[in-house]
């Protein structure tokens, strides 16, 4: 395999969103992304109503940016205003370190890394929110 060859295998029915296209698997299936592609698995989609704390409306953000990219243009805007605003509500220094590595991820185009990134420290801000988890986002 080149350098660049990336395989994933998707459960039947499973989704997933390549270069702001929504691909379904019929069946189960490997695929192989042959050059640069963004993508994100279905199971990593946060849905809206999941928002519900600083960091995940930032990663709801990034989202937006591999699932509509007609929207980059305006989720940029917007992740600059929510990463400035996560960095108001945190003096956990995990967690500010996280978003240090969140913004040089983003700065060299690694939306997914960012992401990972971001669902990495979802624990650590749920303990200091005092929040129950949101089940739906499993860490890569």
């Amino acid at each position: 395999m080149s350098r660049s060859t990336l395989r994933l295998t998707l459960r039947a029915g499973e989704r997933i969103f390549v270069n702001g296209a929504v691909l379904r698997a019929e069946r189960k299936t490997t695929l192989e992304l042959l050059n640069d592609a963004t993508f994100l698995l279905e199971h990593h989609v946060m849905q809206p109503e999941e928002t519900t704390s600083p960091l995940r409306q930032l990663y709801f953000v990034i989202q937006t940016m591999f699932v509509d990219p007609a929207a980059a243009g305006q989720a940029a805007l917007l992740y600059e205003r929510y990463l400035a605003g996560a960095r108001r509500a945190f003096t956990s220094a995990a967690i500010l370190e996280g978003l240090a590595a969140l913004e040089s991820q983003m700065q060299a185009d690694r939306r997914l890394d960012a992401l990972k990134t971001l669902r990495a420290l979802f624990p650590a801000e749920d303990a200091i929110l005092g929040a129950t988890p949101v089940p739906a986002i499993r860490a890569a």
